[in-house]
């Protein structure tokens, strides 16, 4: 009797759901189905792998290298990490317009950004605008949370003390005459970057939030003093800053460094002879590394980027490919009821 109430008591409610009597569909996948879907998926993969790979070729990218490892580039002479200061120059020349807006970026390769420890050293609190983690950052900052005399690094850690330092200034040469191309370096970084993630004490002056710190030891100037022009510009929230701590997923990557949108080169830059003039000061040979300055205008679908646009063809003809093999085997061995 008791065994029976049990058995009463755990059993389901009589609904079509709990004792699975609700109507199902299952597709029957005939050929006459399957075939003409695999064709039609096949073509629309292969029209959008046209679309993109034809707009990826109308996209111009200029590369020059400037690491300063070939004797007859004038970077040589600053190659050697002792040499501070140094500047060199790198001469090219335009054919025709290349069509803006224009967005220049830096490049470095042998890279890797994405290691664990190095992308955890850092501290978001201090980075956030928390003064308390100003005199004590936390321990993953180490080797660069402290300096030999005890004093707290801001930021610490070793992706911030590692930011990418070289500067550069590029000029048009018209009838002999240097003329200034302007740089517009606002708004490169990401807009949660900016207003979100990285925030500055509220401290003013920003100078005095740093008092009692030091900064890190590779940078020549304090963190209040990345842009002093411009408050919204300067501290944890510089563009450029924010542009480097934010990671590269491999170790040859390129990070946005300025826009060309001003003046005479809104429309991009002119043909004719062009001079880059780089304070060289960030050092990449002693672990194999390269450097190189890009300059690329962009589209709809962003830079350039040939591998999307093939990997939608090579996907599309291989299902056109299938559905071909599928018909063939079709044909040849089907069953007397698919008639």
């Amino acid at each position: 009797m008791m065994k029976e109430e049990l058995e009463t008591t755990n059993r389901p409610d009589n609904t079509a759901f709990t004792q699975q009597r609700l109507p199902a569909w299952q597709p029957m996948l005939s050929a006459g189905i399957v075939i003409p879907g695999f064709v039609l998926i096949g073509l629309a993969f292969i029209g959008i792998g046209v679309g993109l790979f034809i707009t990826s070729q109308n996209i111009t990218v200029l590369e020059k290298d400037y690491t300063g490892v070939e004797t007859t580039s004038d970077c040589y002479k600053c190659s050697n990490p002792s040499d501070k200061n140094c500047t060199c120059k790198l001469e090219f020349s335009l054919s025709n317009l290349f069509e803006g807006p224009v967005f220049f970026y830096y490049g470095l390769s042998n890279y890797f950004q994405s290691q664990r420890s190095y992308g955890a050293s850092k501290d978001e609190y201090q980075l956030s605008g928390d003064l308390d983690y100003f005199k004590t950052p936390v321990s993953a900052c180490s080797p660069y949370q402290y300096d030999a005399n005890q004093k707290p690094i801001v930021p610490c850690g070793s992706l911030a003390n590692s930011m990418f330092n070289d500067t550069f200034k590029l000029y048009q040469i018209v009838n002999g005459t240097k003329k200034l191309v302007p740089f517009d370096g606002k708004g490169i970084a990401w807009w949660t970057d900016y207003n979100i993630k990285y925030r500055n004490p509220s401290v003013t002056p920003l100078k005095n939030a740093f008092n009692g710190t030091v900064k890190p030891s590779f940078w020549s100037k304090p963190a209040y003093e990345l842009d002093t022009s411009d408050p919204s510009n300067n501290g944890f929230v510089n563009q450029d800053f924010l542009v480097w701590m934010r990671r590269a997923a491999l170790p040859d990557f390129r990070k946005l460094y300025r826009r060309i949108t001003e003046g005479d080169y809104a429309s991009g830059l002119p043909a004719g002879n062009y001079s880059l003039e780089i304070a060289y000061n960030y050092p990449v040979l002693s672990f194999g590394g390269r450097k190189k300055v890009v300059f690329s205008n962009v589209s709809w679908m962003g830079g350039k980027n040939q591998f999307l646009g093939i990997a939608y063809l090579v996907v599309g003809s291989l299902c056109v490919v299938m559905s071909m093999v599928m018909l063939i085997v079709y044909a040849k061995f089907k069953f007397p009821e698919d008639d």
